[in-house]
């Protein structure tokens, strides 16, 4: 989090659009596949198609908008910043699903992918570690 004014408000405004855009994508995705069994709630393909088209609309703006530079982190940056790392994490959630799906999730979109893998080298061992409990979880809810 940078001690620079202008800089920390950027960092709210990617943070404040996140809320209302990108979360509500794999949030949706994740509840309404995966997560409904355990909550003994029925799944729900419309609610996951849904949740689709606001992760697709909102990597299409990441991409355009956010990642507007050649630098590899959210607003033009040259290391992650707070703001990289709750969207890089909130779209990991996807891996939930599987790989064919985040594949066909995440396949159009070559900068953000591009982004992820920034954020994952920037913060290793970290990232890993803690991107290892979504690994477990997968295994567990599949089981």
């Amino acid at each position: 989090y940078p001690a620079d004014v202008y800089k920390r408000s950027k960092i709210h405004s990617v943070l404040d659009w996140h809320h209302s855009n990108l979360r509500r994508g794999p949030i949706t995705i994740v509840q309404n596949s995966i997560l409904a069994p355990v909550f003994r709630r029925p799944l729900n393909p419309e609610a996951v198609a849904e949740g689709e088209k606001i992760l697709s609309a909102a990597l299409s703006k990441t991409e355009s908008f956010w990642l507007d530079d050649n630098r590899p982190f959210l607003l033009g940056e040259n290391q992650p910043s707070i703001a990289d790392l709750i969207l890089v994490c909130d779209i990991m959630q996807v891996k939930l699903v599987g790989e064919t799906d985040w594949n066909r999730l995440l396949g159009p979109y070559k900068k953000v992918q591009q982004w992820i893998e920034n954020t994952r080298n920037a913060t290793n061992p970290h990232f890993d570690e803690l991107h290892k409990v979504l690994k477990e979880l997968k295994e567990k809810l599949q089981n």
